[in-house]
């Protein structure tokens, strides 16, 4: 992971069909390219400053839970090597190497799907309140932070660019997806999650909640994005874990965490990031990566 460090692509020849907080997509005729860039964002905001390597991190976690999970669901990943790549990707290679998935083109559905296993961030502010979360009303007497009972399915809504996504019941999702598709979809998203939480446990990972997004291709339901990386979840170190407090983490926590003691209003444009808030966030990166995939 010694590569220039990328904000942003420009791939002359290759239609660019999206830009996301970190991902750039191109289309290649029944395929997609994506490509993930070094590009960080806290509450909704692109920061301007990258951090290097961590396009890399993600495209190397998402392949290898991925191929964790193959037997519970398929997913939308054809290659990570670009030298299997449409010949137009040809210029681009070294670029891409590392950082780059080819794909299946599928549908996405609209609906994120998060499965908390602890009560923490949104989760935990509602039942702090003490509302319901995500419809789903949760015994009293928990902390912040306390393992749950079982694992949680709770899907929310997925906003476009810049706006927030907003929880939702399963009720909810049955009317927008149907009772069958959800039914499978939450089925798959505690297996996968059951799983995750038992392989990470071993390298002194705690997984308290992730997001994942489902998509349909020839009417077959698969996994697709990114799976499980510290952009899409939240990883705890077991060995510092308490409930009744926030936890120390190996996501982007760490940046939020920064911006709250700067005051940002979080609103545009976002601050410029020190060069060791920048070197901080890249290790905790890393070392997720480094703990998980041996």
């Amino acid at each position: 992971m010694n590569h220039p460090a990328i904000l942003k692509t420009d791939f002359q020849g290759m239609t660019l069909t999206s830009t996301g907080k970190v991902r750039d997509i191109y289309a290649l005729d029944s395929h997609l390219l994506i490509v993930a860039t070094d590009r960080i964002s806290a509450f909704d905001f692109i920061m301007p400053n990258p951090v290097p390597g961590k396009g890399e991190v993600l495209t190397r976690m998402s392949a290898f839970w991925f191929g964790k999970m193959g037997d519970i669901i398929p997913n939308h990943v054809v290659s990570t090597n670009p030298d299997e790549y449409p010949a137009v990707c040809a210029p681009y290679r070294e670029v891409l190497r590392g950082r780059s998935m080819l794909v299946k083109k599928a549908k996405p559905l609209p609906v994120e799907c998060v499965v908390r296993g602890y009560l923490s961030g949104s989760g935990w502010k509602d039942y702090s309140l003490g509302r319901p979360v995500s419809g789903i009303t949760l015994p009293a007497g928990l902390k912040e932070s306390s393992r749950l009972p079982e694992a949680l399915f709770t899907p929310s809504t997925k906003a476009a660019g810049g706006e927030h996504d907003l929880p939702i019941s399963r009720r909810e999702m049955a009317d927008i997806l149907g009772a069958d598709l959800t039914d499978r979809i939450i089925r798959a998203s505690l297996s996968i999650y059951e799983r995750a939480v038992a392989i990470a446990y071993r390298t002194g990972i705690i997984i308290a909640d992730t997001k994942m997004e489902f998509g349909l291709l020839d009417g077959e339901l698969i996994l697709i994005d990114e799976l499980l990386t510290p952009d899409s979840s939240r990883f705890w170190p077991k060995d510092d874990y308490e409930e009744g407090r926030p936890q120390k983490s190996f996501d982007k926590q760490f940046l939020r965490d920064y911006l709250i003691s700067i005051r940002w209003n979080q609103k545009s444009p976002a601050p410029e990031l020190p060069a060791e808030i920048i070197a901080k966030t890249g290790e905790k990166y890393r070392e997720a990566l480094n703990r998980l995939v041996r």
